[in-house]
């Protein structure tokens, strides 16, 4: 064995001296020289354009697969979810929407099937900020400034973008950091642009929102909130444009967010599994048409995703006729004090949900009836949260509605009902019942002493 390791040790020698001698010469020399000399060894440079480029032809048909994705008009049984997210895209200063549920319950499915319901945006063509060729407010700054020398922008057109951060992303990655390629190869400082730039103008999709490191979510709700990322890192200083439509999803049982950041998000959603076993069948059934056959599951009720696209195009046009009377508003803040919401986000989105649901039915009158369907969603995650009471989020609001708009808490007990609540009346007569009619003993019970009932 000892002789077998020295043969195996002279036979290496050779290549390690050879790889030392390189390392040697090049041991003086400065990084972006050595970068420049491999280019000039070698004639070509690794470009991520190129790679990118050729990555893409390679997987035509595989990216055709993942756009393909489940049509949104085809989720059956989850309304308030669907009308959260048709919400948000009508009216994208809402704030996004926090999807929180049981597992398997198409909140994924949901979230990727909303982009296709997405009009088409102007763009600046090659610009990585998405930037529009005439609003300032959402130009990057290469754009801008040539906005502002009155120079000739190009435009095109593109898909609003979603963006996807995963579990494993760092925040170098979510805001931008220095380019290592153009620094090494060429000596000079530029800015590689994060998750955030690519997500302007489009949606930002977190997954398991509750298992991302809470540094990370603070930096992608801030920008949500302001809509500008500022980057302060490597001798880079930098702010472009971050408006994009936040949307989070995830499971209960694997942990809660802080309530600072619940308070971030517009509206909440908590779905459940359905245990309809005709919408179950339906479901299934779906899903497996889907599966084999995506384009033709797709094409066969594009007729009515395209009627979708059409009244969320209309009602955004619509939006900005839309009115409330102020008796309204004063009631919708009153809810929000009587149920202890901190702050005034809670007043401000449950208004805009409202006049969104009023554009998309194609209305300019804010009602009683709008309200109360959107302020569940917006208020029932900002409540504090008191580790003793176990009544629902929203079930509170529902009561906090109920005494504001109809003067008595528990008026429309039906609809409470609706959130998993009891009725108390209804329960007594069956515990009457019960003891009117006691159950059959079983046989070889104690019936008593003799003459007793």
């Amino acid at each position: 064995d000892f002789r077998e390791r020295a043969r195996l040790s002279r036979r290496a020698t050779p290549l390690a001296s050879t790889t030392m001698a390189s390392m040697s010469c090049m041991a003086g020399t400065p990084l972006a020289a050595r970068a420049r000399a491999s280019v000039a060894k070698t004639g070509k440079r690794a470009s991520r354009g190129s790679l990118v480029i050729r990555a893409s032809a390679e997987t035509d048909a595989a990216a055709a697969l993942v756009e393909r994705g489940y049509p949104f008009v085809k989720i059956v049984g989850q309304d308030e979810l669907k009308l959260a997210l048709t919400l948000n895209v009508v009216d994208s200063k809402i704030g996004g929407c926090l999807i929180m549920g049981d597992r398997g319950t198409a909140k994924s499915v949901a979230v990727r099937a909303l982009s296709d319901l997405l009009p088409d945006i102007d763009i600046v063509p090659g610009d990585p900020f998405n930037s529009s060729p005439t609003d300032p407010e959402l130009m990057g700054p290469e754009v801008l400034e040539k906005f502002r020398a009155k120079e000739d922008i190009p435009t095109g057109a593109m898909k609003i973008p979603m963006v996807e951060v995963p579990l494993g992303t760092t925040e170098d990655r979510i805001c931008g950091t220095i380019d290592i390629e153009k620094a090494l190869a060429e000596g000079v400082k530029a800015y590689d642009p994060g998750l955030l730039a690519r997500a302007n103008r489009g949606l930002l999709y977190i997954d398991e929102v509750n298992l991302l490191d809470d540094s990370l979510v603070d930096v992608v709700l801030d920008s949500a909130a302001g809509g500008w990322n500022t980057v302060e890192r490597e001798g880079i200083s930098i702010t472009h444009p971050a408006k994009f439509i936040m949307i989070g999803s995830g499971n209960p049982e694997e942990g809660e967010l802080r309530p600072q950041l619940l308070d971030r998000f517009g509206m909440a959603c908590n779905v459940r599994t359905i245990f309809d076993r005709e919408l179950r069948v339906q479901l299934v059934k779906n899903r497996m048409e889907f599966e084999e056959d995506p384009e033709g599951f797709v094409k066969s009720c594009e007729e009515e995703t395209n009627e979708l696209k059409t009244k969320i195009a209309a009602a955004q046009k619509l939006l900005k006729e839309v009115k409330m009377e102020r008796d309204l508003a004063i009631k919708i803040s009153g809810v929000c004090a009587l149920v202890d919401v901190d702050g005034l986000r809670g007043d401000i989105v449950v208004t805009r949900a409202a006049k969104a649901l009023v554009a998309y039915e194609r209305r300019t009158e804010v009602t009683e009836d709008d309200i109360k369907r959107v302020i569940g969603p917006c208020l029932s995650h900002r409540l504090r949260k008191d580790p003793m009471d176990t009544m629902d989020g929203s079930f509170k609001v529902m009561l906090g509605f109920n005494k504001i708009f109809k003067g008595s808490a528990m008026a429309d007990f039906a609809g409470a009902m609706a959130e998993g609540i009891e009725d108390p009346e209804a329960k007594a007569k069956e515990e009457e019942k019960a003891k009117a009619d006691p159950a059959p003993k079983k046989a070889g019970a104690w019936g008593g002493l003799p003459g007793g009932r």
